[in-house]
């Protein structure tokens, strides 16, 4: 029996985050090209319960859900989070912080109002940047923006001085070596 709204909050959130765990664990098995004995036996626990962790009917502790993802070949990584807050007339988004993207995604093509940019090309991405600061929706900007190549061309971007002074104190961090995350 559940005692107070917080206590119903906070079971509901462990329910959310089991399933969600779940959904994890079977997609590092499948990427493993594993069946669920084999991820069971590689990392010590039954297959009955890793059915469970992945269904969501158990919640495994952080010990256990690290040596699942270990046999998985996956790492339990701590991320910080990136939030985004909507500013200016014409809502534009800011970071709470500048992130690093994998090499593939910073210098991959970006698909952005029906035109492709390649990203590896210098005078291509500082189009896209400058798109993107001004355009961009949260996701846009994460799949997309990579932290130090943005404090590269910070200075060749083309922006609205509203846009350039919401941004510029991430990039200024990020010039000296702090603030973008991995």
């Amino acid at each position: 029996m559940v005692s107070s709204p917080m206590e119903a909050a906070l079971e509901s959130d462990v329910a959310v985050w089991a399933k969600r765990g779940g959904l994890l664990f079977k997609q590092a098995r499948r990427a493993a090209s594993m069946n669920q004995k084999a991820l069971a036996g590689m990392s010590g626990t039954s297959r009955t319960t890793l059915s469970a962790y992945e269904h969501g009917r158990k919640s495994p502790t952080l010990e256990t859900a690290g040596r699942i993802l270990d046999a998985a070949g996956f790492r339990l990584v701590l991320e910080p989070k990136v939030e985004f807050t909507a500013r200016g007339d014409r809502p534009f988004h800011v970071p709470s912080r500048l992130w690093r993207l994998p090499v593939a995604a910073a210098l991959g093509v970006a698909r952005l109002r029906d035109r492709a940019y390649d990203l590896g090309v210098r005078e291509e991405r500082r189009a896209a940047y400058a798109l993107l600061l001004r355009e961009g929706g949260p996701p846009e900007l994460l799949d997309h923006v990579d932290g130090v190549l943005l404090a590269e061309l910070w200075d060749d971007l083309d922006l609205p001085p509203d846009i350039r002074a919401e941004w510029s104190s991430l990039v200024e961090e990020a010039r000296h070596g702090a603030g973008v995350i991995n």
